[in-house]
């Protein structure tokens, strides 16, 4: 029974046989693919987070609140950002969840956390592309850990808007941790921004990196762009 498998993943840890938690598997694999379809299922697993578990029981219940969290699991899988045993299963699960409280837990703690969590949290706000952020990244590249100017520029390439594209192009390259990581990041905005029917602000891009003064490999991939731009407007 469901309750019987609530009280078992309390004790769960590794080594423990994950058949006594299939009642959970089974409730989660029941729940259409919209969000939030069975909050008395997502409250239980919130219940169980927020109490004294295994790290392998951690884990299990993020990866399971990824898939049935609503914006009621957020202030919990929030708080968990600033741990560094439990940040990487709590940005797991807010990454992937549709609630617009999710990314805005993430965009915050991109201000409050350090070190590598701060980085991991920047990695996820990227692969939310989330548009919101692309003022608080901005400002993080020319953060004195090129590490976290790396990542804050990776970031908005994968975000990939004009506004994410013009931050980057008004970064100087010497403030930037990584400037290939810049680079690289601006030829993923170019990328998208034509997928969108942008051309001429990607053809700006492709164009910007097309000068002697960049790698060889660098004005390659900026003519590819360049000739693919032309192809659209062909």
């Amino acid at each position: 029974m469901l309750a019987d498998a609530f009280e078992a993943l309390k004790k769960y840890d590794w080594g423990t046989d994950l058949a006594t938690l299939e009642p959970i598997d089974d409730a989660v694999a029941a729940i259409p693919g919209s969000h939030g379809a069975d909050p008395e299922l997502e409250s239980q697993l919130i219940a169980v987070l927020n109490g004294q578990l295994s790290r392998d029981a951690h884990d299990y219940v993020c990866r399971k609140l990824a898939i049935v969290g609503t914006a009621a699991a957020v202030p919990t899988l929030a708080g968990l950002l600033g741990n560094e045993s439990t940040s990487h299963m709590a940005r797991y699960a807010l990454e992937r969840m549709k609630a617009a409280e999710a990314g805005q837990a993430l965009r915050a703690a991109v201000l409050t956390v350090g070190g590598k969590m701060k980085i991991g949290v920047i990695s996820s706000v990227g692969a939310r592309r989330d548009a919101e952020a692309v003022g608080t990244l901005a400002s993080l590249l020319g953060d004195q850990n090129p590490a976290v100017a790396r990542a804050a520029a990776l970031a908005l390439g994968t975000i990939g808007t004009t506004e994410a594209a013009s931050a980057l192009q008004s970064a100087h390259l010497g403030r930037v941790g990584d400037k290939q990581a810049q680079i690289d990041a601006l030829l993923s905005c170019a990328e998208s921004l034509l997928r969108h029917g942008k051309q001429a602000d990607a053809q700006g891009i492709y164009m910007s990196l097309s000068g002697d003064e960049h790698a060889r490999l660098v004005r390659l991939a900026a003519t590819r762009g360049l000739l693919a731009c032309a192809d659209q407007h062909g």
